[in-house]
């Protein structure tokens, strides 16, 4: 039962592995070690007390991580092997409207200078604590950590910055932390994602593939209906709606030590599409480390429009379609991955067309256990995937 289950996974699976060499040699390895982040921040510094010396504004210049004019798409060798990255920059901080943001980076740079010097390390969290008046919000903090890792062009890790994860994982996976703390996850709870997916080792796992699913209320379903066990040997990960950098890591961290394939379980709608891309292609905001948070093989499971008209999905279960929803997925098939996925194309066309979208709960309104009795199992045995 389980090899007839699984012959389309396993066929899938043989088909990436001949791609494996290729993926690893799009994935640059870079180490940044401590002395070297020390001496960009000590440049940046420099630049801005010497201008000081001249009675000049000093002057920042930071990435613009927000429009796609600014990233380009990479294809090598296959539709698989994509990358996301910047080509051109915007000028901050020389000008008394930007006093504010130059203080909150100086600040933060700083933090992070003692970090790396005390090898210690401090969540985004704790930096708007640092000094909450300076800072206003925790966005803002985000937002220039991130902006930081781009300008000094090294990992977020590197910084010793740690982000607190929002994600939840379960399955046939055992992993040690960096602190040599054991994880099991066969078990029918879930467990939080590491906030330091870097330290993670050991991984042992005869999981045959890895289901991303897109929200926590589904995830937690499919907990209930013990979907793992159902399906085993498997992983179940959630990032909880868009997913937060942790989870986006463990995701390429299970493809780096497992080499299986990885499916995508969102919701059919514009939203759901867009999540399932950050996994498989990258965010703009964070497109300066797509190679390290991708994994370009990541395949759409569902729920896919055409699974609506296929399956009969009622009327009442749908959801018309918004005018932001129509922007969103014209958006969508602008994208330059997205030229080369005729499949998840005809797909959103068809959604435009029939002018609906539709939640994965929209499939109770066939049978309660519909998703996870029939579905998902008969996805994975004809290979209903794109």
């Amino acid at each position: 039962m389980a090899s007839e289950l699984f012959s389309e996974v396993d066929k899938l699976r043989t088909q990436m592995l001949t791609n494996v060499e290729l993926m690893a040699d799009q994935r640059v390895h870079v180490v940044h070690n401590d002395s070297e982040v020390l001496a960009l921040i000590e440049d940046i510094i420099l630049k801005i007390v010497t201008s000081l010396s001249k009675d000049e504004a000093p002057v920042l210049s930071l990435p613009n991580r927000s429009s796609w004019v600014n990233v380009r798409y990479l294809l090598q060798h296959c539709s698989s092997l994509s990358t996301l990255y910047f080509t051109t920059f915007t000028h901050t901080c020389d000008s008394p409207a930007s006093i504010t943001k130059f203080a909150q980076i100086v600040k933060i740079l700083s933090v992070i200078y003692k970090l790396i010097q005390s090898n210690t390390y401090a969540t985004k969290r704790d930096i708007y604590y640092n000094d909450t008046q300076l800072f206003g919000s925790q966005a803002k903090v985000d937002h220039i950590v991130d902006d930081i890792s781009c300008l000094l062009k090294v990992p977020r890790r590197s910084l010793h910055v740690l982000a607190t994860s929002k994600g939840l994982i379960t399955g046939d996976l055992c992993y040690l932390e960096e602190d040599g703390t054991r994880i099991d996850c066969r078990s029918s709870t879930a467990f939080p994602v590491s906030s330091n997916i870097g330290g993670i080792k050991n991984i042992v796992s005869s999981a045959k593939f890895v289901l991303i699913v897109e929200k926590d209320a589904t995830f937690q379903r499919l907990l209930d209906d013990d979907l793992c066990a159902k399906l085993a040997p498997c992983i179940m990960i959630t990032g909880k709606g868009v997913p937060d950098v942790n989870s986006r890591l463990m995701v390429r961290k299970l493809w780096d030590a497992l080499h299986v394939p990885i499916f995508a379980m969102v919701d059919a709608d514009p939203y759901g599409i867009e999540i399932m891309c950050i996994y498989k292609y990258g965010s703009l905001a964070m497109s300066f480390e797509a190679r390290s948070l991708t994994v370009p093989s990541v395949m759409w499971l569902g729920l896919l429009p055409s699974d609506l008209q296929r399956l009969r999905v009622p009327e009442n279960a749908l959801i018309p379609l918004t005018k932001k929803d129509e922007t969103k997925l014209n958006s969508l098939l602008k994208r330059p991955y997205l030229q080369n996925q005729p499949d998840w194309q005809k797909e959103i066309e068809l959604m435009q067309q029939s002018k609906s979208k539709a939640e994965i709960q929209a499939l109770t309104a066939i049978a309660p256990d519909f998703l996870s009795s029939i579905y998902l199992p008969n996805k994975l045995r004809y290979g209903g995937w794109v």
